[in-house]
């Protein structure tokens, strides 16, 4: 399979002024292109070449394919994670989800920031739907992706410093705070969620039923 770089879902000064367009464009032209290059030369006359990129992430044993196949996923999934003028409210219909699962939208942007201010070194903070069909907020270190373990990605927020550093320098905090304030894309998690039909509607039931089971 001839792997493509996907174009941006967004200027590279969409995100102004909480990232900036040379993060942006150090970031995409560099880091993300990187990856794809890499990709190709590792699984370059292999049976890889045959497979998808989720097939890959699931199944790539050897290092240097697995690692670059997952970033290249990991960083498409990430700017489309994102959209100017994002954050504030979620949509009613995933407000009520999220509260089901985590108690309010604020505490759902408490651990999310938890996660992400916690996560020695670089990685990742992931929204997914676990195999129990639950929501849950997980951090991953370095490439790793969720789908390796059976959670469906709904969101992530890349917390390697090179997705800050020029904007934030050591800041993680802030960097983290910008992204659940203003540039969090609530209408790309609720598609991911609809996406995963059934599944979904399991999630639902199994919140509201967490929901009766606390005590008042």
């Amino acid at each position: 399979m001839n792997f493509e770089l996907p174009p941006l879902p967004y200027s590279k000064e969409a995100l102004e002024p909480y990232i900036s367009r040379q993060t942006l464009e150090f970031h995409y032209e560099k880091h993300h292109r990187g990856y794809l290059q890499k990709l190709q030369k590792a699984i370059a006359g292999t049976d890889y070449e045959n497979r998808s990129l989720e097939e890959i992430i699931n199944i790539a044993e050897e290092a240097p394919v697995f690692n670059n196949a997952a970033q290249v996923w990991n960083h498409t999934f990430y700017w489309n994670s994102m959209k100017p003028g994002g954050g504030g409210r979620p949509p009613e219909s995933l407000a009520e989800i999220l509260k089901d699962s985590f108690g309010s939208i604020d505490e759902f942007s408490r651990k999310m920031a938890a996660e992400a201010e916690g996560r020695f070194g670089s990685g990742y903070v992931w929204l997914v739907l676990s195999e129990q069909d639950r929501l849950e907020i997980i951090s991953t270190p370095n490439a790793v992706n969720p789908m390796r373990h059976g959670h469906k990605p709904l969101l992530t927020m890349d917390v390697w410093e090179h997705a800050y550093y020029l904007d934030y320098q050591n800041r993680r905090a802030d960097h983290v705070q910008a992204f659940l304030e203003h540039l969090l894309n609530w209408e790309f998690v609720e598609e991911n969620l609809s996406a995963a039909g059934e599944q979904l509607e399991h999630a639902r039931r199994q919140a509201s039923a967490g929901t009766e089971a606390r005590p008042h």
